[in-house]
C-alpha cells in the first residue's frame, strides 16, 4: 500500500495543499518553509491511529495544542483538514478524511467536525452521525483509533500505525550508556536503534547487517565486517565493525568509535531493508561525504530492486548532491515556497519540464529556486 494523494487545509505552514505522491518523494525548500511539518502530517496520523491509546487528543496535545497546529494564515477558519488517498496495487483506492477544530467555548476540547472513510465509491464512515449528535463526547475520538469502530478499514489504520520516521542523532547511540534509559516516544532520533536491531530475528538481522557491511565497504576505508553483539556484563546491545589491522582482535570497534556519518548510513540502510510501510527521512545527507549523498537515490533503487515489497519514502533535504542524479524524475520533487499566506507546493513550469528533459538534473533546475533571495546580505554581518 502507498499514499497517492494528500490534501491539507490549515495544517501548520500550509493553508491549502493538494498534491500527488509517488513511491519516492524529495521535499525541498528554504529553512522554515515547512519540510518537517509536511512530514509531520504522517506522524500525526500514526499517533492518532496507534493502538497504545491517546488518539486524536494526545496527537494534538503533544504538538502544543490547536494554536500550534492551525495555520497562521487561516484567519477566521479554525478547522484543520487532512485527507489521504491510499492504494494497494490495482485495488480500489481508500480515502480517509479527518477534519477537527477546537471547541469555541467551555473546555476548548478538540472535536471532530468531519471523519469520512471511502473504499472506491463505497462510503464506510460519515461523521458526525446521529449518535455523535446525541453525545458530542464521542467527537473527541476518531473511529481510526477505535478497534471496535475501524473493523471495515483496519487495513489503513495499521498502515498509518506502521509509519517510520528516522532522523538519527549519532551522539544518542554513542553515549547511550551514559545518557541512560529515557527514550522519546516512538524514538525519532534513533536512541533505541540498537534495541530494534537486537529484537530482530537473528537470521534476518545477520542478513541485513551483511548487506549493510557490503555497502559500507564501498564508503568506509578498511571496514571488513559488521556484526551484532551484547555486553556480557550489562546485556546492552552493540554493533561491532572489524577494520583492517595488523593485530586481528585490535581491528574490532564498537559503535561509540564509529563516525557520525557511518552511524547515520547504517540507520538509513537498515530502514530501507526493514518493513514495507511509509518511511520518513529528514536530511539523510548530514555527516556524509558529498559523493555518498549523490548515490543515495541509487542505493534506494538498488535495495528496492532486490525486494518483493518496496517502502514508499519521503525525504526532506537541502542537498544539491542528493538531487544531482539524472535518474530523479522532476515530479518526484516537491518544492515548498513560503509566503505570508502560507507555504505552497510549486509544480514544474513548462520551462523547467523542458530543462529536465534536456538532461539537466533537479539540483540544477529546482534547487536554485529554494535559496533565500537576500542571502548575499549575510556578508554585512
Amino acid at each position: 500500500m502507498r499514499i497517492t494523494q494528500l490534501k491539507l487545509k490549515n495544517w501548520r505552514n500550509f493553508k491549502s495543499v493538494d498534491v500527488s505522491l509517488k513511491d519516492r518523494i524529495f521535499i525541498i525548500g528554504p529553512n522554515a518553509s515547512g519540510k518537517s511539518n509536511f512530514l509531520d502530517v504522517f506522524r500525526f496520523l500514526r499517533d492518532v491511529a496507534k493502538p497504545s491509546g491517546g488518539g486524536l487528543q494526545e496527537a494534538v496535545a503533544k504538538r502544543g495544542g490547536m494554536p500550534k497546529l492551525r495555520c497562521l494564515a487561516a484567519r477566521q477558519d479554525t478547522e484543520i483538514t487532512i485527507e489521504v488517498t491510499l492504494q494497494n496495487g490495482e485495488e480500489k483506492p481508500w480515502i480517509y478524511t479527518l477534519s477537527y477544530k477546537a471547541e469555541p467555548r467551555g473546555f476548548r476540547r478538540t472535536l471532530i467536525s468531519k471523519e469520512k472513510v471511502r473504499f472506491g465509491k463505497k462510503l464506510l464512515v460519515s461523521r458526525p452521525d446521529e449518535k455523535d449528535k446525541e453525545d458530542d463526547e464521542r467527537l473527541t475520538q476518531t473511529y481510526l483509533e477505535q478497534i471496535n469502530a475501524n473493523v471495515e478499514f483496519r487495513e489503513i489504520a495499521k498502515y498509518f500505525q506502521s509509519t517510520t520516521y528516522l532522523h538519527i542523532v549519532p551522539q544518542l547511540l554513542k553515549y547511550g550508556d551514559q545518557i541512560g534509559g529515557f527514550t522519546i516516544e516512538d524514538d525519532p532520533f534513533g536512541q533505541g536503534f540498537l534495541d530494534v536491531v537486537a529484537k530482530t530475528v537473528k537470521k534476518t538481522r545477520d542478513a541485513r547487517l551483511k548487506k549493510i557491511a557490503q555497502a559500507l565497504q564501498k564508503t568506509v576505508p578498511q571496514l571488513k565486517e559488521l556484526k551484532f553483539d551484547r555486553d556480557n556484563a550489562t546485556g546492552r546491545p552493540h554493533l561491532e565493525a572489524r577494520c583492517d589491522h595488523w593485530r586481528l582482535k585490535a581491528g574490532w570497534q564498537r559503535e561509540d568509535l564509529f563516525s557520525d556519518g557511518t552511524l547515520r548510513l547504517i540507520g538509513f540502510l537498515w530502514s530501507l531493508l526493514e518493513g514495507n510501510s511509509l518511511l520518513l527521512l529528514e536530511e539523510p545527507e548530514l555527516s556524509l561525504h558529498e559523493e555518498i549523498v549523490r548515490n543515495i537515490p541509487y542505493m534506494i533503487y538498488g535495495i528496492h530492486k532486490q525486494r518483493k515489497t518496496r517502502r514508499q519514502i519521503l525525504i526532506s533535504t537541502h542537498s544539491e548532491a542528493l538531487l544531482s542524479g539524472k535518474s530523479i524524475d522532476g515530479h518526484e520533487v516537491l518544492r515548498l515556497k513560503p509566503s505570508p499566506e502560507g507555504t505552497t507546493i510549486i509544480g514544474l513550469s513548462y520551462e523547467e519540464e523542458i530543462m529536465l528533459k534536456s538532461g539537466l538534473s533537479p539540483a540544477e533546475v529546482l534547487m536554485p529556486e529554494t535559496k533565500p533571495p537576500d542571502l548575499t546580505q549575510l556578508e554585512l554581518f
